[in-house]
């Protein structure tokens, strides 16, 4: 069994209210076409790519024995169908401008849960996950720092994200594990999943994005010179990627583990302010942002 150097708790939260059904602006990032049509690709793919983690780890649940590790995997698909089923909340809002919300959903499903899962091994499916897991987490240290990246950002739709962002952190050991110790994936298969993950997540992105911005309306030229200047803010010296840069890297070490690296910036703020605000998720992330640009 692997030994992870520290951890914070897996706790499922659910039935949380964000108000997604609430009147959120069509471009709700400060008004910009590429950042919201970025983070709604996003929200596009979590549903089916959250069903894709729990398949995976569930081909190895039979073979596990060790009770804290069946309870961490029980918490983490909790948490996992959470966050499913809140991306389907706020894919709705999507839907009702006209979005084919559910013929870009069947794209990724039938990517990741039917033909990654009928091509490529139980192990590195796994290993996939694994990594995914791996960008998912280290998305806290963009999210959370003084730079306070998602300000433009509608409240509600910002608490969604900073929540999910608190869970991944909470969950981001248990793929691990179970692809060391059960699918005995070794160096090699679990760094491959990683750069293989390394392209096909990014792509997925633009390529539901795309088809977002073409819904809206934006000829060719258009779409170019935003995807322009999004580029830019995504990966310009400080911008919305440039934290993650070294904890991206670190994957790669050999005898790596998730929990080597135990504190990420915005986690114990966020808890405490949720505790605080008897469990509003959009109350706690905006004391957590109040928190954090004080510190």
């Amino acid at each position: 069994m692997t030994t992870p150097v520290a951890q914070h708790p897996i706790v499922p939260r659910e039935r949380l209210q964000f108000g997604l059904d609430g009147d959120i602006p069509k471009y709700w990032f400060g008004g910009d076409p590429f950042k919201t049509r970025f983070w709604d690709a996003l929200s596009l793919i979590f549903p089916p790519g959250e069903k894709y983690f729990m398949n995976c780890v569930r081909d190895y649940r039979d073979q596990i024995s060790d009770p804290k590790l069946l309870q961490d995997i029980k918490d983490f698909n909790r948490q996992e169908a959470q966050h499913s089923m809140v991306h389907r909340q706020d894919n709705d809002r999507l839907r009702k401008q006209g979005v084919d919300v559910d013929g870009l959903s069947d794209m990724i499903d039938t990517m990741l849960n039917k033909e990654y899962r009928s091509k490529y091994s139980k192990a590195y499916n796994l290993s996939i996950t694994s990594a995914l897991e791996h960008f998912t987490s280290i998305i806290a240290h963009s999210l959370f720092d003084k730079r306070d990246v998602m300000k433009e950002a509608d409240h509600r739709v910002r608490a969604m994200y900073a929540w999910h962002a608190i869970e991944e952190v909470e969950h981001k050991g248990v793929a691990y594990d179970v692809m060391i110790d059960y699918a005995k994936v070794g160096y090699f298969l679990r760094v491959w999943g990683l750069i293989h993950s390394s392209v096909m997540f990014p792509r997925t992105i633009f390529r539901v994005q795309r088809q977002l911005m073409i819904h809206d309306g934006f000829t060719l030229p258009q779409r170019l010179k935003m995807m322009a200047k999004g580029m830019w803010w995504l990966l310009k010296p400080g911008g919305l990627l440039a934290p993650m840069h070294k904890h991206y890297i670190t994957y790669y070490k050999p005898g790596y583990h998730p929990w080597q690296e135990a504190e990420q910036p915005g986690y114990v703020e966020w808890m405490a302010a949720f505790d605080e605000h008897q469990r509003d998720p959009v109350k706690a992330t905006e004391q957590m942002r109040k928190d954090l640009a004080l510190a």
